[in-house]
């Protein structure tokens, strides 16, 4: 990775316009639902071979609702087909654009981290005496390690 994100400006208005776009993709999707980790875990896996599956089963059940049983609307498994099929890329541009976001702000975040790093070891080094110690002793409470519990012992027999 030879990222460099130190010279990248974000203007101060963008972050605020990115979250009205964000805001406005919520009021494009007013159905969207929010699964409890228990919901999400109860219902099945959904890729690709599940899709196929659905399209398939869409066909079979337009050309062949005869043997149906009389409570199964076909309309409303079409709506269902077409609500999923028409979120697939929706689903992929946004996971897309989360990879992306997520991926840059873990560099930016490194990237940050390093500079601390250099600013807080120069200020070890370089900064006592001249008025900086307190805030050194507080940033190396980042780095302390508690002692390491010592194992007992073990006693060998005579």
């Amino acid at each position: 990775m030879t990222t460099n994100l130190n010279q990248t400006t974000f203007p101060s208005n963008a972050q605020k316009e990115v979250m009205q776009a964000i805001a406005t993709l919520g009021q494009k999707l007013p159905f969207l639902i929010n699964l409890s980790q228990d919901e999400r875990r109860s219902l099945p896996r959904m890729g690709d071979k599940t899709r196929v599956f659905i399209q398939k089963t869409m066909e079979v059940a337009n050309q062949n609702s005869d043997f149906l049983p009389r409570s199964f609307e076909v309309a409303n498994m079409q709506r269902e087909v077409e609500l999923y099929e028409e979120l697939y890329p929706i689903l992929l541009a946004i996971a897309k654009l989360h990879e992306l976001v997520e991926d840059t702000y873990m560099t930016a975040g490194n990237e940050a981290y390093t500079s601390a790093r250099t600013v807080y070891s120069s200020a070890k080094v370089n900064g006592r005496g001249i008025g900086v110690d307190a805030v050194v002793d507080d940033l190396g409470r980042r780095f302390s390690r508690k002692p390491r519990k010592s194992s007992p012992e073990s006693k060998s027999a005579p």
